[in-house]
C-alpha cells in the first residue's frame, strides 16, 4: 500500500464520523468517504502539510454539499426521522473512534435537531480538535462566523446535558429498562423514566410506530407496555453496542428487527427513547 493509501486508512474513521453526524444515514456517509477517498487520490501528498486536517477539509465540504438531496428525502418522511442507527463490532476502527470520541446515538439525535454547518463544527473543533482556520476553509465561513457557531452550538448541547453516561450506567439503567418492560412491571419502568421524558419511533411508514413523539413517563411506559405485548417470532432481546455506547437490539431470528437507545440525565434518568423500526435503517446497519 502506498504512503497516501496508508494516510487514508488512518484517517477513515475520521472521515467518516464527520459524514455520519452531518448526514445521518451510513449509505451517505459511506458515499462521502468514497468520494473523499477519490479526491485525495489526486492530491499530491507532499505537499500536504497536514494530511489529517487535509482529509477532514474534504469530508466536510464532501458532506455539507450532500445535505440539500438528504434534505430533500426527509421532506415526506412518515413521522420522526432518526438517524440510521450503527451496530458495529468491538474491533472496527470506526466503533472504537465512536467510543473514544463519546458520539453516542442521542448525541446524534441532537446533533441532527442542529444546522448542517452547526454539525460539521462541532465535530471539527469539539471532537477532533482542529483550527477554526481549518474549520472556516471546510464550511466557507469567516474565523470569526466559525467562533460564533461553535459557541453557540456548544451552548445549545450544554443546555440539553449531551454528555454520554458511562458505559456501566448505561448497562444498569438499561437491563432495569428492559426488565420492567419485558415483566410489564409499570412502576419499575415508571422508577427508571424521567417526568419530562420524550419518545421518538421511526418506522418510515414501512412498519407500526408512533406518527408523534410520545411525551411524559406515563404515556411512554403506556406505549412500550402495549407494544411489548406483541409477539416476535424467534424474537431475541440484547443489549449490545450502538454507535458510540450501548443499546437494545431485537432480532427477529437473524433479522434486526429494533434498536432502541436512550438518553439519560445525571440523576441516571432516561430523558429520551429513540426507536428505530425503519426496516431499511436496520439492513445495513451492522459492522461500521
Amino acid at each position: 500500500m502506498t504512503i497516501q493509501g496508508e494516510l487514508f486508512v488512518t484517517h477513515r474513521p475520521m472521515v467518516f464520523a464527520i459524514a455520519y453526524e452531518v448526514l445521518g444515514t451510513r449509505a451517505d456517509a459511506d458515499d462521502v468517504v468514497q468520494e473523499t477517498y477519490l479526491r485525495w487520490a489526486e492530491v499530491d501528498v507532499s505537499a500536504v502539510r497536514d494530511p489529517r486536517a487535509y482529509l477532514a477539509t474534504i469530508a466536510t465540504r464532501t458532506a455539507l454539499n450532500a445535505v440539500r438531496t438528504a434534505i430533500r428525502r426527509r421532506e415526506d418522511y412518515p413521522g420522526p426521522w432518526l438517524p440510521e442507527p450503527l451496530v458495529a463490532r468491538e474491533d472496527s476502527p470506526e466503533h472504537q473512534l465512536l467510543v473514544k470520541e463519546q458520539l453516542s446515538y442521542a448525541l446524534t439525535v441532537l446533533l441532527q435537531q442542529a444546522t448542517p454547518e452547526q454539525r460539521a463544527v462541532f465535530m471539527l473543533h469539539d471532537v477532533f480538535g482542529l483550527p477554526y482556520q481549518t474549520i472556516a476553509s471546510a464550511v466557507g465561513k469567516t474565523q470569526a462566523a466559525v467562533r460564533q457557531i461553535a459557541h453557540r452550538t456548544r451552548s445549545r448541547l450544554t443546555t440539553t446535558d449531551h454528555t454520554a453516561p458511562t458505559t456501566e450506567d448505561s448497562a444498569e439503567v438499561l437491563e432495569a429498562f428492559l426488565a420492567a418492560v419485558i415483566t410489564g412491571d409499570l412502576q419499575a419502568l415508571m422508577d427508571v423514566l424521567a417526568p419530562e421524558a420524550v419518545l421518538l419511533s421511526d418506522g418510515g411508514g414501512k412498519v407500526v410506530a408512533a406518527r408523534k413523539p410520545v411525551t411524559g413517563a406515563e404515556p411512554i411506559a403506556a406505549f412500550l407496555l402495549k407494544i411489548a405485548q406483541t409477539p416476535v417470532p424467534h424474537m431475541r432481546v440484547d443489549i449490545g453496542n450502538l454507535n458510540g455506547g450501548l443499546g437494545v437490539l431485537i432480532h427477529a431470528g437473524n433479522r434486526l428487527e429494533l434498536t432502541l437507545a436512550v438518553a439519560l440525565d445525571n440523576d441516571r434518568k432516561i430523558t429520551g427513547i429513540y426507536l428505530v423500526r425503519n426496516p431499511d435503517k436496520l439492513l445495513q446497519s451492522t459492522d461500521v
